[in-house]
């Protein structure tokens, strides 16, 4: 049985889809995913939406369970919080993210799992998961090699000045090539560094040593021995602000928890080379957004780019998506939305790991250990902060 419940949001109808069975043993599992529209019927491996419901629906009826899916995930009063009350395990993504906070945790007496069907579990609140013994999972390493080509992409955008020209180009206002080239680099010759060195970041100073760069540099509270440094081509820097103060490109690839939250404002930015460009695929929340926006306009960031922002999706008034260079119209603005981990082959990725997840619950069996953040009131993970 099919039904359908909504509330107005944008005067958008939230769908929420339910399919009940008896059963002796029954979860109930509620997932927030994205609207999908004509593209999701067109492409059925956009698995991460609201009408493909990730694939999974059949098998989790199979299994003796029942799936709830909706859009609506903003607010206590939203379809997600208002299914989660009686819910046993929670999906989220992080392109659509449903704010799982303590609050939402208390009104849920049942829940017993949240499963990012992706990377990164900072919507979640950790310690109320902790203090209810809920267990927080996620697909690592789903989406590292679709984010390292974004981040790498990016990097290339913002440094050659691609934007501006080629909304020059197809806006048909004739050619300006001083406007563009009076902003344009090349990346070879360049310092670059990252904020973290997992697999992301390992992934994206691989793909840029054959570019030719001056000097890659790396911080990271757990340091890489000395195999592995030369193996990247990496140089270790013991503080944040000794890495910034070298670099031309700093790339964020840090988890979001209260250590690195609002990490790059405006004291950091001013640390860093006048002119560096800033590329942030981690977690919006990282960086403050004023004061990004502000180093764009005056230029002591060239340019900044990324997908990600906080809340998700940006507000129409967030400043990064207005944000440009004073002197280079449309620059130093390489914005999109959170896209760089959900390309169709990260989602059939991370919707098996999501599988595997869900399957370890229902049979009793032990989760695969990098795929636990917190379970059994403890942090399993180190990459929420040394714990």
């Amino acid at each position: 049985m099919w039904t359908l419940r909504a509330t107005s949001i944008r005067s958008v109808r939230p769908l929420c889809r339910t399919f009940s069975q008896s059963a002796n043993r029954c979860d109930k599992v509620v997932a927030a995913l994205y609207r999908g529209g004509e593209a999701a019927e067109r492409q059925p491996r956009l698995l991460a939406t609201l009408e493909n419901e990730l694939g999974l629906r059949k098998w989790i009826e199979e299994q003796g369970h029942t799936l709830v899916v909706t859009d609506d995930k903003d607010g206590l009063e939203s379809t997600f919080a208002r299914e989660l009350k009686d819910a046993d395990i929670a999906i989220t993504t992080p392109f659509h993210p449903a704010y799982i906070s303590a609050e939402l945790i208390d009104r849920s007496p049942k829940l017993k799992a949240c499963i990012t069907a992706g990377v990164g579990s900072d919507h979640v609140d950790l310690e109320k998961a902790n203090e209810r013994k809920i267990g927080v999972y996620e697909v690592t390493g789903s989406n590292v090699t679709s984010v390292a080509e974004h981040a790498v992409m990016t990097a290339l955008v913002l440094v050659r000045n691609f934007v501006p020209a080629h909304k020059q180009y197809v806006d048909e206002k004739g050619w300006d090539v001083a406007d563009i080239a009076q902003n344009s680099y090349d990346i070879e010759g360049k310092v670059v560094g990252t904020v973290g060195f997992g697999r992301i970041g390992r992934l994206i100073m691989e793909r840029l040593k054959p570019f030719g760069m001056k000097e890659m540099l790396y911080y990271d509270y757990n340091r890489m021995d000395a195999e592995t440094e030369q193996q990247y081509g990496v140089r270790h820097v013991e503080t944040v602000e000794e890495l910034v103060s070298q670099c031309d490109i700093v790339m964020i690839n840090a988890p979001l928890h209260e250590g690195t939250k609002g990490l790059f404002n405006k004291e950091l930015i001013s640390k860093m080379k006048k002119g560096a460009w800033l590329i942030n695929t981690a977690r919006g929340a990282i960086c403050v957004e004023q004061d990004v926006a502000e180093a764009v306009k005056t230029g002591q960031l060239n340019g900044y780019g990324g997908d990600v922002s906080f809340p998700q999706p940006a507000p129409k008034d967030h400043p990064w998506r207005t944000m440009s260079n004073s002197w280079n119209a449309g620059g130093g603005n390489a914005m999109t939305p959170h896209i760089s981990g959900t390309s169709l082959d990260a989602q059939s990725r991370y919707i098996a790991g999501t599988k595997e997840i869900l399957a370890n619950i229902w049979n009793g069996k032990p989760q695969t250990q990098v795929n636990v953040i917190v379970e059994g009131g403890r942090y399993v993970s180190t990459a929420y902060g040394q714990r």
